[in-house]
């Protein structure tokens, strides 16, 4: 049986107001080969919790083929998501403890599958305390956000 190719990939979403306009990013690395790959988008009316997610799904879906994933990501919501809550919440017809209905279940839902296709670790990083991969993702996540701004008063 062929090992697994091994990619980390850290993530990030930034939002302005909550809801407001919110960016997502990625950064893909091969730790092996030391190559990367990067990408960022935005929405008008969103919230930080959803950019955190879509970066995630999105940093998952540009992976092709199965692979070992370590994610690193500076979301609490996310990773206890993936790693503690999403089983309950799948066990309880997607609904919280509380019995109220997940929220962001469409991304949770894409997130699920998502992690069938890996075999996926999770990382936290603390937001904002120079780690590269992170602050670039920021930077991403940032300036995707504000280049939607911009163009929504052009």
């Amino acid at each position: 049986m062929a090992s697994l190719a091994h990619v980390e990939l850290y993530t990030d979403g930034a939002c302005s107001g909550n809801p407001g306009p919110g960016g997502w990013a990625y950064v893909l690395k091969h730790p092996v080969s030391g190559l990367a790959r990067e990408d960022s988008g935005a929405e008008r009316l969103t919230t930080n919790n959803r950019m955190e997610l879509t970066a995630v799904v999105e940093g998952l879906n540009a992976i092709k083929t199965r692979s070992r994933v370590d994610v690193y990501s500076d979301s609490k919501y996310v990773l206890n998501g993936l790693e503690s809550w999403m089983d309950n919440w799948k066990r309880n017809g997607w609904k919280t403890s509380a019995k109220k209905p997940v929220k962001n279940q469409d991304l949770w839902l894409m997130l699920d599958e998502l992690r069938s296709r890996h075999e996926l670790t999770y990382h936290w990083v603390r937001g904002h305390s120079d780690h590269p991969e992170n602050e670039r993702c920021d930077v991403l996540a940032v300036a995707a956000r504000e280049q939607l701004a911009e163009e929504k008063t052009d």
